[in-house]
C-alpha cells in the first residue's frame, strides 16, 4: 500500500471528511482492520484565506509547496491538495516535490465523463467559480461548465467561509444551494460539480434532480485505488 499525503486544513472541517473517506475506502477494499496508510500536514486555514483575498497566490503556493515537500520526506507517495480553490497553485505545488500530486479537477472530471455527462454545473468559492483555473482544467476534459450569476455565486462563496468552514450547516442555507442548484439545471447543467470540498457537508443527492459530483469523495476515492494500484 502507497502513502497517502494530505495537504490539508483549508479547512479542516473538510480535510477530517477526507480521513474518513480514506479509511472508509481501504477498508472496503481490503476488508478486515484495515486502512489507509497516510500522512497529514495540516495548515492554519486564517493565513492563507488572507493571502487568498490579497490575491498573494504565490505566496500561498510556497506554503503549500513547502508543506507538500515535508509531505513527501514523512514518505508520501502522492499527494492530495484537500481542497478546490488551492489548486490554483497546484503547478507550483507539483513543481516542489518529486510525486505525483493527484489533481482533484481531474478526477472529478473523469467522473463526470464516465457518467456520460458533458455539461456542468459549478458549485465553490468565488475564486473557483471566477477564475479560469478550475474551469479550464474541467475544460481540458472537453467538458461545458455553467457557474451560477453573481448573486448567486456570492451566496454560495458567502455560506463557504460563514458557515461550513466553521462547521456550520444550517437549513436555510441548504434551501438555497438546492434553488441555486435548479438555477444551473434550468440552464443545460446536466450534472453539478460540487467545487468546494466543504459543500459536501451541507448538499447530497436529495437536494438535486440532476447527479451530484461530490469531489472529496471522488478524489479520495481515486487516491485510494491509486495507492493500491
Amino acid at each position: 500500500m502507497r502513502t497517502i499525503g494530505l495537504l490539508g486544513g483549508m479547512s479542516w472541517e473538510s480535510s477530517a471528511e477526507y480521513y474518513r473517506l480514506l479509511n472508509e475506502r481501504t477498508r472496503e477494499r481490503l476488508g478486515g482492520l484495515h486502512s489507509a496508510r497516510c500522512v497529514l500536514y495540516s495548515v492554519d486555514f486564517a493565513e492563507i484565506e488572507e493571502l487568498q483575498v490579497a490575491g498573494r497566490w504565490a505566496e500561498a503556493g510556497e506554503i503549500l509547496a513547502g508543506a507538500a515537500r515535508s509531505l513527501e520526506a514523512a514518505g508520501a507517495d502522492l499527494v492530495l491538495i484537500c481542497t478546490n480553490t488551492m489548486h490554483k497553485v497546484a503547478d507550483q505545488v507539483s513543481a516542489a516535490i518529486s510525486v505525483p500530486l493527484l489533481h482533484l479537477a481531474d478526477t472529478t472530471a473523469d467522473a463526470v465523463r464516465s457518467a456520460g455527462l458533458t455539461r456542468v454545473g459549478l458549485l465553490g468559492t468565488a475564486f473557483t467559480m471566477e477564475q479560469a483555473f478550475y474551469r479550464d482544467r474541467l475544460a481540458s476534459h472537453d467538458l461545458e461548465v455553467l457557474t451560477p450569476d453573481a448573486d448567486s455565486r456570492a451566496l454560495v462563496h458567502r455560506v463557504i467561509y460563514e458557515e461550513l468552514c466553521l462547521g456550520v450547516v444550517r437549513e436555510d442555507s441548504r434551501e438555497a444551494y438546492r434553488k441555486v442548484i435548479a438555477e444551473l439545471v434550468a440552464a443545460g447543467a446536466q450534472g453539478i460539480v460540487l467545487g468546494c470540498t466543504e459543500i459536501e457537508l451541507l448538499v447530497t443527492e436529495s437536494d438535486s434532480p440532476v447527479p451530484l459530483f461530490p469531489t472529496a469523495r471522488l478524489h479520495a476515492e481515486a487516491a485510494v485505488s491509486l495507492a493500491l494500484a
